[in-house]
């Protein structure tokens, strides 16, 4: 009976031991923290931040070098590919040893019992302990392959110091991946972990280099090494103190910690580019510090993948003040006027305008807001396109009251400004002069897919891949990419706007020191667009070719202007030397989107649909969502013999007048239009008897003040009253125009309209009537 009772109890022990055995190992074995490492493709280290606990303990590689494997195996465990986790042999023998010695002087330790007094934080080393590696050793036998408790004793042995894992321990000691190691090289950091804290290098190199040499002897007994072989590895020398790790790339390994977490990760940079990258941008830097800039970013993607292929996020070695830890691609900055490129395709896209179309370009005020343009000059009126080669502000405040700024800010949400994040009323139309906040990131994004959009006409036969919009990618994948699920319509913008805006970008001018507009030379075709925002905070320029975009910002950190921090001389030369450093173009130029171009008759002068009287060209246009607008700054005038102006009421019955189209600016535009183009005539004058009471276009058009009113009377600086200058332009340049206040004469001028007045405090009438009869009047409040 009591024998019975044993056997059930002693199965019931067993039972529960196997239990016990079976699920002993925890599912992680190592649950310490890692670092994080970004490395490219080929390998090259490029950052690394170091774990949470404050130990460089790299991720885990693909597959142990096959020196170390070996190097490990003689000096650890020889039987290591055999055992059963325990090497039985090897225990006996230090079982002996130990009892003769009176001491413990060898622990026959299996690689997978080290494993396991790693995995449980190094506890002390008694009998009881030994016993648990032993049976927990076997575990690990049964559940893991052997390659992989190799790889888990080579990521978590201690390496000294706060070094863990061999490929930490191979860039600390010898800056190189550790597939990279020689045979003395493998066999230093081999023997390294059985005693780390004793043979740190750098510390009893003596004791080091001895146990290395004993290794190497031995692989050359085993026939590992050649004699030559042999002989080179012990004239090696050791490594020193530890060498610091690559740091070319800590701001995308700052946004990968954030976004992704720590681990190993495998980016499209390419590290001798951002060797290069790195090298120019110190260059450049020096040049900007003169005049206080301190801080730049650049972001170079490949155009049809938008992979990053560099990435700058500052200049990590500035002073602490200059704020180098900032990563100047992810900040949000005001982008001056990076978006008029988006609004203006856009508009292509839906018609609001075309290309050629003529936009206002006057002195205006919309409510209180009062844009300039960055030279305070004024066209008049100026083609679209020519606007945004030009950068010119107040066409693109008028363009974007004409498309709305609610469109425009739906769309700016779509292709990820995550950074607009208020309503379109909060922004109002500065939000196209730079009234918002973008990264860098994805500004380049953008001008990337527009490009990349292009470049994929061809190849999916005129349909369109939605997925060729998105923000850069950095990860590495070997794998080809997913194929596209092609839609026949465009996104919001199709290729034809898209080509309008890179022609409009590929012809990008700049104001030279007179003032005048001359081409911005390059030697590397590129459509490209600068930025300066209010107070000269930031200064911007992206470029897309069909092969790379590249986006660059800079700046002070910390928000402080700078004058001269302006795009086209702080950001655009660091553009263009950046492309520089990239291989010539093997592609060529962007293709027009035939499939997306229609021909059409355009007005020579007004860029609009031509009237059946405009003088026109046929021209392939971007296919529009809406129909464009049709000429109304042409009107179908007679003339007669004198050139004089008539209408059907005056004529003669033996007159035969002539018919001409005149090109019509309002009066303001004319103004200051006719500046530039001194062949802009106005329109003749009326014949006397065919004068009409009442003409459908203004003749006269207030130049200073636009609107209705407060004036504050100006002071010199001794406090003496100035005189308020008025200004008026009139659509006829040899016009008279005579002056009245409040019903009394003033003044007549001739040709130039403008006089100098003093009225008093208060409410006041100012009218005009020219040579013909027209007026003009305003209401102005005079303020002390």
């Amino acid at each position: 009976m009591r024998r019975t009772l044993f056997k059930r109890v002693g199965l019931v022990l067993l039972l529960l031991f196997l239990l016990w055995w079976v699920f002993a190992l925890p599912r992680t074995l190592f649950k310490m923290p890692l670092a994080t490492v970004i490395e490219d493709a080929k390998g090259n280290l490029l950052s690394a931040r170091i774990a949470q606990d404050g130990q460089w303990r790299f991720p885990s590689t693909d597959r142990l070098p096959e020196k170390f494997q070996v190097c490990v195996r003689v000096f650890e465990d020889r039987r290591f590919w055999n055992h059963p986790g325990v090497d039985f042999r090897a225990l006996a023998r230090a079982f002996r040893q130990n009892i003769r010695a009176g001491r413990i002087v060898s622990g026959a330790s299996t690689i997978n019992m080290q494993v396991i007094r790693l995995s449980r934080g190094n506890p002390s080393r008694t009998l009881g302990q030994k016993i648990l590696e032993i049976l927990l050793a076997i575990r690990l036998e049964v559940a893991y392959p052997k390659a992989k408790i190799l790889q888990l004793w080579a990521d978590n042995a201690p390496f000294g110091g706060n070094v863990v894992g061999l490929e930490a321990a191979s860039w600390r000691y010898y800056g190189k991946a550790s597939a990279l190691l020689s045979w003395a090289e493998a066999a230093t950091l081999a023997v390294l972990p059985n005693s780390p804290a004793l043979i740190h290098p750098g510390r009893n190199r003596a004791a080091l280099e001895e146990k290395r040499n004993r290794l190497l002897a031995h692989l050359l007994t085993l026939g590992e090494l050649d004699q030559q072989t042999y002989e080179l590895a012990i004239s090696e020398p050791l490594p020193g103190a530890p060498l610091p790790l690559p740091s070319l790339a800590p701001h995308l390994l700052q946004h990968i910690v954030a976004t992704n977490g720590p681990g190993r990760w495998i980016v499209s940079i390419d590290g001798q580019l951002q060797q290069r990258l790195i090298r120019l941008a110190r260059q450049q830097q020096l040049r900007l510090a003169g005049n206080g800039i301190h801080n730049l970013g650049v972001l170079i993607l490949d155009t049809e993948s938008g992979k990053v292929l560099a990435y700058l996020g500052n200049l990590p070695e500035l002073a602490k003040e200059h704020s180098p830890q900032v990563d100047l691609i992810q900040a949000p900055r005001s982008p001056g006027s990076l978006l008029k490129p988006l609004l203006y395709s856009l508009s292509v896209q839906q018609g609001v305008i075309l290309p050629a179309e003529l936009l206002p370009d006057i002195p205006s005020v919309f409510g209180g807001f009062r844009p300039e343009n960055f030279h305070e000059s004024y066209a008049g009126a100026v083609p679209a396109q020519l606007a945004l080669a030009r950068s010119l502000n107040i066409p693109f405040v008028y363009l974007l009251k004409k498309y709305g700024v609610a469109p425009f800010h739906n769309a700016l949400r779509e292709w990820q400004f995550d950074f607009i994040n208020q309503g379109p009323d909060h922004y109002g139309l500065s939000l196209i002069l730079g009234g918002c906040e973008v990264s860098l990131w994805q500004a380049t994004a953008w001008y990337s897919s527009l490009g990349r959009m292009l470049l994929h006409q061809k190849k999916f036969q005129g349909q369109y891949d939605p997925k060729d919009w998105h923000l850069p990618e950095y990860l590495y994948s070997s794998l080809p990419p997913p194929t596209p699920r092609l839609k026949n319509a465009p996104g919001l913008v199709g290729a034809g706007a898209a080509w309008a805006t890179i022609q409009a970008l590929e012809t990008l001018e700049r104001p030279d020191s007179e003032g005048d507009w001359e081409a911005f030379n390059s030697s590397h075709r590129m459509a490209w667009k600068t930025g300066t925002s209010f107070g000269f905070r930031d200064a911007w320029a992206v470029g897309v070719d069909p092969q790379y975009t590249i986006g660059v910002w800079t700046g002070n950190a910390d928000g402080e202007g700078r004058p001269g921090l302006v795009g086209v001389q702080a950001a655009a030369p660091i553009l263009f030397a950046v492309r520089q450093l990239l291989p010539a173009a093997t592609k060529g130029w962007f293709e027009a989107p035939l499939n997306d171009l229609a021909p059409a008759l355009i007005c020579q002068q007004s860029g609009m649909l031509a009237r059946s009287y405009c003088p026109a060209d046929s021209l392939l246009l971007p296919v529009r969502k809406g129909g464009g607008e049709i000429c109304h700054l042409h009107e179908l005038i007679y003339l007669d013999q004198t050139g004089l102006r008539v209408n059907q009421q005056c004529l003669g019955s033996n007159e035969m007048p002539q018919a001409q189209a005149w090109f019509v600016l309002p009066s303001l535009q004319a103004y200051y239009y006719r500046q530039q183009h001194p062949s802009y005539s106005p329109l003749p004058s009326w014949r006397d008897d065919c004068r009409p009471s009442s003409e459908s276009t203004p003749r006269m058009q207030w130049i200073y003040p636009t609107h209705a009113t407060r004036i504050k009377i100006p002071r010199n600086w001794k406090g003496e009253i100035e005189a308020v200058i008025f200004s008026v332009a009139h659509r006829q340049s040899d016009a008279t125009i005579h002056w009245h206040l409040d019903g009394n004469y003033l003044a007549t001028t001739h040709q130039l309209h403008t006089l100098e007045l003093q009225p008093s405090a208060g409410v006041h009438q100012l009218t005009l009537i020219d040579q013909d009869g027209q007026r003009l009047s305003r209401q102005i409040i005079i303020e002390e």
